[in-house]
Parts: structure tokens; C-alpha cells; sequence
């Protein structure tokens, strides 16, 4: 079995334009993000291992904020999903899979979590 490493960022809450939600009222949704992306680790990390050798956990936020283009209405979620994913293999050649699990807090009614989980894969 390969070694990986999994970094993740968990229960990012931003609005996104997206959805039946959106177009009916024409404001933002707002949603819940986990990311985790699958890199191929080193084969020891030392205390003094540097930065570098890793993924900053704020791209992945960022993937799911800042790089969402403003203004734009992704009609399924499954596009912001999919933008989050290539925004991060564009972000970062170790990048081998990205998992995008997003959450539409808007439509939820009694605590239940409703939305999509996407999976990519590095295509080479």
C-alpha cells in the first residue's frame, strides 16, 4: 500500500451564488465547504522540514472563496465544486486528488445536511 497525506480543511461556511436558491432571490447561498486533497508524502518529515514541502491549508480555503469568480451564478453546485477542484491541481502540481463536500445550509430545515460530495482525480 502507497503512503499518502490528506490535508483538509473542514466546515469553511462562505456564499456563493448557486442554485435555485440564488436565482429566486438573487442573493448569495450560503454553504458549508470540507476539502481535502491527497498528496504524495515525503517519505520522513523532521522538526525542521520546511514549509514548502507541503501544501498551505489556506489555499484550500481560498479555493473555496477568493477564487470563486465574484458575481458569477453557478447553476449546481457540482460547478462550485468542480472550480474548487481545478483551482487547486492548477495551484499545485503534487495535488494527486482533491474531495469537495459542500453543504447548502439555506435549504436545510430540521439540522439535516443537504448538497453534493465531488471526488477528483489528477488527469494527466
Amino acid at each position: 500500500m502507497n503512503d499518502s497525506l490528506i490535508l483538509e480543511v473542514a466546515e469553511f461556511e462562505h456564499d456563493v451564488l448557486t442554485g435555485i436558491y440564488s436565482e429566486e432571490t438573487g442573493r448569495p447561498q450560503p454553504l458549508r465547504f470540507t476539502i481535502k486533497v491527497r498528496m504524495k508524502p515525503l517519505s520522513r518529515y523532521d522538526p525542521d522540514t520546511p514549509l514548502d514541502d507541503s501544501k498551505n491549508y489556506m489555499d484550500l480555503k481560498f479555493a473555496a472563496s477568493g477564487a470563486l469568480p465574484e458575481g458569477v451564478h453557478f447553476k449546481l453546485i457540482e460547478a462550485v465544486a468542480d472550480h474548487v477542484c481545478e483551482t487547486l491541481f492548477l495551484q499545485d502540481r503534487r495535488i494527486e486528488a482533491v474531495t469537495v463536500k459542500i453543504v447548502k445550509l439555506a435549504i436545510a430545515e430540521a439540522g439535516e445536511q443537504i448538497g453534493i460530495t465531488l471526488h477528483r482525480e489528477r488527469r494527466e
